[in-house]
């Protein structure tokens, strides 16, 4: 890998082919990133709005199913409600990978990184289509802007409420909580501290966790509305998080806990650090970590600024592949080089989707939106050069461009 075009192409996008005009320079890739989002535009996908109605859709039919089970119609309204929450998934997916593909390297690499760092894995048919709404909803639209903003939109979102059982939190005290006997749930407030902010060795302790868990009651999922704020599961009375109270039991306290946690030193460095790892090496230099982690905190975790840091350290752009490429960066990036454009995996059948993309990435051990908990999928390499993984790309390698000269139906 050598010259400045080369390196951007590789460490902050998807790969060769460069095309004409392609960013080259921080400055260019920086661009990409405060500039229109062009891949959005270019290849839509769908957020809450499109999904609560297909939930509305399924738990109507549920209800009517638990009254007449072997009713006909009520299981043809059930199979209808679930084909049209995979069929809005399968939109999603092939607009992250037409937009991979065809689109803004540097912010699409982004996007995978904030929708790791933020993962939510569906958990049945009926959750299909939620991961990529939170993506479109809550990562997007806040790549260039304060974390404390994408943070707000992620934690709020029907997609980590369901995944994390946030919905299901009840204040102890409460009314909803006294009346039904149910307590607390504190995975919402766990990874919060843990994954998305602070970082598991922050110092914190359980009674922080448990003060987030209380603060963040009356965060729920209604099926006719996505969020939710039920002042009737609140557990009331002031929160102590990290040493600073948190009164009042509205929104507004949340709020103020999740921007604070934003601009945290502890905040800064964790994902500074995660940054680092993802883009440059799995063990990246101290000086690039705190150049990042400076650049948070001096502009109050303002994404774009430490985007333009990331980009301006010299350590950012030495030559030498110091990064495997996970399973899913690999096919885009193979599909890339092979020709294949965004507007064709858009056209393509279900079928053929899933033979060159989805279904060789889950052989190779990353199953599309499938990690196997809430801190995401490894960086290191040892993790995905393995025996049975580089055999799942080699097998890829030797039958996909044939595939490609020779297109399968619907391929084309």
């Amino acid at each position: 890998m050598t010259g400045s075009a080369e390196i951007a192409a590789f460490r902050f996008g998807y790969g060769l082919p460069l095309p004409d005009r392609m960013s080259q320079t921080p400055a260019q890739l920086l661009a990409q990133l405060t500039g229109p989002d062009t891949g959005a535009a270019r290849w839509p996908s769908y957020g809450a709005a499109e999904v609560v109605p297909v939930m509305l859709a399924l738990r109507e039919a549920r209800k009517m199913a638990a009254v007449a089970p072997e009713d006909k119609a009520t299981q043809k309204a059930q199979r209808r409600a679930i084909k049209q929450g995979k069929a809005l998934a399968l939109t999603g997916t092939k607009a992250a990978v037409a937009r991979a593909i065809s689109g803004e390297g540097f912010r699409e690499r982004l996007v995978a990184f904030w929708a790791d760092h933020f993962t939510v894995v569906p958990r049945s048919r009926a959750e299909f289509a939620w991961p990529s709404a939170m993506v479109e909803d809550a990562i997007r639209p806040h790549l260039a802007g304060p974390f404390g903003a994408m943070l707000v939109a992620v934690i709020t979102h029907p997609a980590m409420l369901l995944y994390l059982d946030q919905a299901n939190s009840l204040g102890p005290h409460s009314l909803r909580g006294e009346k039904n006997a149910k307590g607390l749930n504190e995975n919402l407030a766990r990874e919060l501290l843990e994954l998305h902010t602070l970082g598991v060795d922050a110092g914190y302790g359980q009674d922080d966790v448990r003060q987030m868990a209380e603060l963040l009651t009356g965060l729920t999922v209604g099926a006719d509305k996505g969020f939710v704020f039920d002042a009737n599961r609140v557990e009331p009375g002031p929160e102590v998080v990290l040493g600073v109270e948190y009164g009042g039991d509205g929104l507004e306290a949340i709020y103020s806990a999740l921007h604070d946690l934003a601009v945290r030193p502890e905040t800064a460095h964790h994902i500074a650090r995660k940054l680092a790892v993802h883009f440059v090496a799995d063990q990246p230099e101290p000086a690039l970590v705190d150049a990042l982690a400076a650049a948070w905190t001096a502009t109050g975790g303002n994404l774009a600024a430490v985007a333009e840091a990331l980009l301006g350290q010299p350590g950012a752009w030495t030559e030498g592949a110091a990064k495997a490429r996970q399973p899913y960066d690999f096919v885009v990036a193979a599909l890339k080089a092979l020709g294949l454009s965004g507007d064709q995996v858009m056209a393509m059948d279900e079928g053929p989707f899933l033979q060159l993309g989805l279904n060789p990435m889950a052989a190779m051990g990353q199953p599309w939106q499938g990690a196997g908990g809430p801190n995401g999928w490894p960086e290191a390499m040892e993790d995905w050069i393995t025996p049975q993984g580089m055999a799942a790309r080699i097998s890829w390698a030797m039958v996909v461009p044939g595939q490609l000269v020779t297109p399968l139906p619907g391929a084309a």
